[in-house]
């Protein structure tokens, strides 16, 4: 019976050796039993096993050994090694020969190199024992695990170097703030090397860290983002369960604390003082007023408003949503003497309150503003905002036309002179005392030429001359009746030479440049000499136009071709006004409609040349000979002869094949060859040539053959037949006729009816065949070859 055995030996950290034995079952034929030896530290027994077979179990190294010997792993014996040096001990696998060495001669197992678990935490090995001289096996390899035992010899790292964090101010005691984490390279599954954990080295009172977790939080109620805004946390993590000796890591987390609304706006004052001038106008701003609010962004957004106070209706107060300040501005124009000092409330409040804080107190605040009018030297203040003056246009000059009124609205009440800006009377018709401000023409009026004057009247303080005032004063000038109607136009007319009595030739109407209260009213007459012309009368149609009329019947261009009108036109405005137009009147000849043709023996010229309805003729001609040119072009273009071939569907190439090989000759279930033999029962109407065929292909009837006649035959007809017949059609046709023709002097070479044959075939005579016919020689050539 042969015996192996393995000895351990382990280094670490532990205080007494760890046998460890390997296992590995293996059968033969021989049922014999084996017998296995293992050496411990404590009492190095025997072990029995009934079944043949190595034991081998896994079994640990230290890793990051340091001493000054390579660690001793195990030894390998089997109790064939008589100790000459026959055996020889292999070992193979992870890191055999670099990491792990064995003697050969002895079996000794060494670790030749520092291990280190996090790269690598197991190896498997195989050992073996071999016959130097033989070189075969004493039995058969067998495999062993060595894993690689931890030490506390990594720390534990944070994933990051620093965490950035906020929360909320005023948070309350336990408020999550962030989630640090810290990992440890060692084997969590041996000891404590991998166990974290987390504690606070900075930032207390005011955080807290969860030892398990890492999770931060606050330890202090109502922090104030005002008092202390950054806080920097120290987190540290030891492994070892926290003990003594562990391992550490640190990181640091930056916190900060967020802004709520959680002060109100407070003025830095109760009372604020402004001045304002009385000449200040609308819109003016007197000054800046601001609540501060510690709080940031809209926590910190303020609206002001004026509360109350006498001065409320005298000035507003706006909001800088920038600065958040409020501006004071003058709303209404200020009079020193009508009051010099107003006061009003202005109220701060929060435009973004946060509920929670509510019952802190009210998020507002008020302060009272007093606003001093200043009285300054004010120019003069006219009476009215404007003045309007009617005046006669034919009021003499140095006529006083109407007064200006202006005083100091100051309490000296300084003297006040007039005056006209020229630049407003170029042509000086209007003038002015200085004293009074009463005005009074310089010049004649004429309101025809200008019925309106645009003037504007300064006040100077005599004392200060810089302080003056102006005033627009629009003069009117009212209408005389100083002009007389006359004509709108110049008015020519003509009568027909064969113009009948009572005929009206011309319609009148006059213009006035005056313009009487009551409107034009215009009257017409002839001139006393013509009172009783005998040529033409005037009517007046009272609506201030009147109508030339004709008194007698028919005029002559030779004796007389002008006649001039004089007529008289008035007004009925006072004093009256009269003029006189004259009327020209020109005879000329006429048609029967009363068109003028010609005057004063001048020929009527007609236009030259063709008249527009032969024109139009000529045109309308011209374009039927165009469209009837384009209609024959297009007629020519579309005779073309008619196609052959109408559809697409014609096709004239016809191609029939028949593809069909059968079996040969012996095979008559493939196709019919009684068909080709009995043509008559194919037989169909000829097609002819000038008649495109209904189908592809068609069959023709033929003269009837006799049964039973030779296919070459009937082949070699049916083509004789189909060069002579005149009803062929006339395109590409091929008809196929397969014939394979007499019996083959070799018979049949088919294989398939040689199993019907009762006796054995001589094959001999295809090895006469030559070559080609070898391969069929060597399968069929004799018996031999049939039971080989």
């Amino acid at each position: 019976m042969r015996t192996y055995s393995l000895t351990v030996l382990l280094w670490g950290c532990m205080l007494h050796a760890i046998p460890m034995i390997l296992s590995q079952k293996r059968t033969n034929k021989h049922s014999h039993s084996e017998r296995i030896t293992g050496l411990s530290e404590n009492d190095g027994k025997t072990l029995h096993r009934t079944k043949r077979g190595w034991m081998w179990n896994q079994f640990f190294l230290l890793e990051e050994y340091t001493g000054p010997d390579t660690q001793y792993v195990g030894k390998l014996h089997t109790d064939q090694d008589k100790g000459d040096g026959n055996l020889k001990y292999i070992l193979t696998g992870d890191g055999a020969g670099s990491l792990f060495i064995i003697d050969e001669n002895t079996g000794d197992i060494h670790a030749a190199k520092k291990l280190d678990r996090e790269e690598k935490s197991l190896y498997v090995l195989r050992a073996k024992a071999i016959d130097r001289k033989t070189g075969r096996q004493v039995e058969p390899e067998s495999e062993f695990i060595i894993k690689i035992h931890d030490i506390n010899d990594n720390e534990p790292k944070f994933t990051k170097d620093m965490y950035t964090a906020s929360i909320p101010e005023m948070s309350g005691v336990g408020t999550s703030v962030i989630q640090v984490t810290a990992t440890d390279a060692d084997d969590a599954n041996y000891g404590n090397s991998a166990k974290i954990v987390y504690s606070i080295l900075q930032g207390q009172p005011y955080f807290s860290v969860d030892p398990e977790t890492g999770i931060i939080r606050t330890a202090l109620p109502d922090m104030s983002r005002e008092n202390r805004e950054q806080y920097q946390v120290v987190i540290q993590a030891k492994d070892m369960g926290g003990q003594m000796g562990g391992l550490s890591g640190t990181t640091t987390v930056n916190i900060t604390l967020i802004d709520v609304n959680d002060n109100p706006p407070r003025f830095p004052q109760s009372t604020y003082q402004f001045s304002s001038p009385e000449s200040a106008p609308p819109g003016t701003a007197l000054g800046r007023i601001k609540a501060n609010d510690p709080d940031l962004g809209e926590n910190a957004e303020t609206e002001y408003s004026i509360s109350n106070g006498d001065g409320s209706d005298m000035f507003d107060i706006i909001t800088d949503k920038d600065t958040q300040e409020g501006i004071i501005t003058v709303k209404k124009q200020l009079d020193f003497e009508n009051k010099m000092l107003y006061t009003l409330r202005v109220e701060a409040t929060n435009t973004h309150p946060d509920p929670r804080f509510l019952q802190l107190g009210p998020f507002k605040d008020t302060a009272l503003v007093k606003i001093s009018v200043e009285d300054i030297d004010e120019p003069p203040v006219f009476s009215r905002p404007s003045y309007l003056i009617e005046v006669d246009e034919d009021a003499k000059e140095g006529s006083i036309i109407g007064q200006v009124v202006a005083q100091d609205p100051d309490v000296t009440r300084n003297a006040i002179k007039y005056s006209v800006d020229r630049h407003t009377d170029l042509d000086r018709i209007f003038n002015i005392y200085s004293g009074n401000g009463s005005l009074f023409i310089s010049k004649p009026l004429d309101r025809e030429e200008s019925p309106w004057h645009n003037i504007t009247v300064i006040a100077t303080e005599i004392n200060n001359p810089k302080q003056s005032s102006q005033i627009p004063v629009f003069i009117r000038i009212l209408d005389i009746n100083d002009h007389a109607p006359e004509f709108a136009k110049y008015y020519e007319t003509f009568v027909c030479e064969n113009a009948k009595a009572g005929q009206l030739i011309q319609t009148v109407s006059a213009v006035d440049k005056d313009e009487p209260p009551r409107g034009h009213k215009f009257f017409f007459e002839l001139v006393p000499e013509f009172a009783a012309h005998p040529n033409f009368s005037i009517i007046d149609n009272k609506d201030n136009t009147a109508g030339i009329m004709t008194r007698r019947n028919g005029y002559s261009r030779s004796k007389m071709s002008t006649y001039l009108l004089p007529v008289i036109i008035f007004d009925n405005d006072y004093p009256i006004q009269s003029s006189t137009g004259t009327l020209t009147i020109r005879v000329c000849a006429c048609d029967s409609r009363g068109n003028m043709q010609s005057c004063n023996a001048e020929a009527l010229l007609l236009p030259a040349g063709l008249s527009t309805g032969a024109l139009i003729a000529i045109l309308l001609c011209i374009i039927i000979l165009l469209v009837l040119v384009v209609l024959f072009a297009a007629l020519k273009r579309q005779r073309k002869k008619e196609p052959l071939i109408i559809s697409k569907d014609d096709v004239r190439d016809n191609i029939v094949t028949y593809n069909d090989e059968g079996g040969g000759e012996e095979d008559t279930q493939a196709f019919d060859i009684g068909t080709l033999r009995n043509p008559e029962a194919r037989e169909e109407s000829k097609m002819r040539r000038d008649v495109i065929p209904e189908t592809i292909f068609q069959i023709r009837r033929t003269a009837p053959l006799w049964e039973n006649i030779d296919v070459q035959d009937f082949i070699h007809r049916r083509l004789k037949e189909n060069d002579l017949d005149p009803s062929a059609p006339p395109y590409d046709s091929l008809a196929t006729y397969a014939y394979e023709g007499n019996d083959s002097i070799a018979n049949s070479l088919s294989s398939l009816e040689s199993l019907t044959t009762d006796g054995n075939q001589d094959y001999d005579y295809l090895s006469e065949w030559g070559p080609r016919f070898k391969k069929l020689a060597d399968m069929y050539g004799g018996e031999e070859s049939d039971r080989d």
